[in-house]
């Protein structure tokens, strides 16, 4: 049953990793947030919320207009790598990278972007534990969250769970 699942997770979360979360994101001076699908819709609500209530400025990317541009004059895959190139301009920048099956082309081209030019990522990811961004960018994140099931619904809500537990 899912809401079995659903607890399992929430009880593997750690009080270390989420104060490492909150201590990340504190000591940024802007987040990006970045998603696919409902992974985008995650991101989306909780850089307003990190705005808001953490007071730290935080982005995600998911203005339609912009996002087809970027899909058009990039590709899907390089979309993300783009925006963070244009965005992520400082040194104090955390980006966020969300994916619940861990194999998105885009969240793993941002992934390496983030990694060749020395921006602070975190990576979430779920579905099979040695899912590519968890084994490529997870030992070079500075958190890497992974959530044990296939199921994009239990992915996603534990994600949202770990990013909204900071609050």
């Amino acid at each position: 049953m899912n809401l079995e699942k659903l607890k399992s997770e929430i009880d593997n979360l750690g009080a270390e990793e989420l104060s490492q979360l909150f201590e990340a994101v504190n000591g940024s001076d802007q987040v990006i947030i970045i998603g696919n699908g409902g992974s985008n819709s995650v991101a989306s609500h909780t850089a307003q919320d990190y705005t808001k209530q953490l007071k730290v400025p935080a982005y995600s990317f998911s203005d339609p207009s912009r996002l087809t541009c970027y899909i058009n004059d990039y590709g899907m895959d390089k979309a993300y790598a783009q925006f963070l190139s244009e965005f992520a301009t400082t040194d104090k920048t955390l980006v966020i990278l969300i994916s619940s099956s861990g194999e998105s082309e885009n969240i793993l081209n941002s992934a390496k972007h983030c990694l060749d030019n020395n921006v602070s990522y975190i990576v979430l990811s779920g579905f099979a534990k040695d899912n590519r961004l968890r084994t490529k960018y997870g030992d070079t994140a500075l958190l890497s969250f992974w959530v044990d099931s296939r199921d994009y619904g239990i992915v996603e809500i534990i994600h949202q769970i770990i990013l909204h537990a900071i609050l």
